[in-house]
């Protein structure tokens, strides 16, 4: 078995002992659909659409940002805070290894809590499955990924828990608003609809592959980079201490 391969073995089984936001991940996105389908004005068909068909792909901005933005900073950087980075520094394990480590179990937890999010939203409401299932899965993993490696870059960059936390909260509000979770992206302003189809974690290409004509390039394209650029410079800049 390689280091890697031990090192991820190891932040799962840490997660599941500290399951809170494991918890939250994977969980909170349906229960919350649920919440807001159980209004009986979220199922009103207007304009042959339901109001709770259109905010179901916001639900994935919620479980992206608490483990991207809330549980891989606050893990890592606490690592660091208990000198649990500076006993790791003594071994041969690359500094890219936690950061690929914890982005494997938060994306594997994040995917499996995506995935109770539309089963739950059929079984109970009837919601639809996405239209173009290839190309929201593309849209997905760049979008998660673009996100993750925010929470990987303020771990990095962070030397302790909360300032982990509050380097990473300067992403998280701005994602959970253009993500549509505070206010439907509907009722938005059209240039802030414009804005938050480029920025992680891809919620026009999420929602367009789920209820409409698919992604558009160019959206990818920029979740491609922020994605690739944001995981490349937390690794370049993190360090053991």
């Amino acid at each position: 078995m390689s280091a890697l391969t031990k090192l991820t073995a190891t932040e799962a089984k840490l997660a599941l002992r500290a399951p809170l936001y494991t918890a939250f991940g994977l969980f909170f996105p349906a229960v919350l659909l649920l919440a807001i389908g159980a209004i009986p004005g979220m199922r009103a068909v207007e304009n042959g659409r339901r109001f709770i068909d259109g905010w179901a792909p916001s639900m994935i901005v919620v479980a992206l940002a608490m483990l991207g933005l809330q549980a891989i900073p606050a893990a890592v950087a606490t690592y660091r805070e208990t000198g649990v980075l500076r006993r790791m520094a003594t071994t041969p394990v690359h500094p890219a290894y936690l950061l690929i480590a914890q982005l494997v179990v938060h994306v594997t937890t994040a995917l499996l809590g995506i995935g109770l999010l539309i089963v739950a939203g059929a079984a109970v409401f009837d919601i639809p499955g996405p239209r173009h299932p290839l190309g929201f899965l593309l849209a997905l993993v760049l979008g998660t990924v673009s996100v993750f490696s925010l929470g990987l870059l303020s771990a990095a960059l962070a030397k302790t828990a909360k300032t982990a936390s509050g380097i990473a909260m300067l992403a998280f509000i701005p994602i959970m608003f253009f993500g549509g979770v505070y206010v439907p992206r509907q009722f938005l302003p059209e240039v802030i609809q414009r804005i938050g189809a480029y920025l992680p974690p891809g919620i026009q290409a999420l929602e367009e592959s789920w209820t409409g004509a698919g992604a558009q390039p160019l959206q990818l394209v920029a979740l491609a980079g922020a994605a690739i650029g944001t995981a490349a410079l937390a690794a370049k800049v993190f360090r053991w201490e």
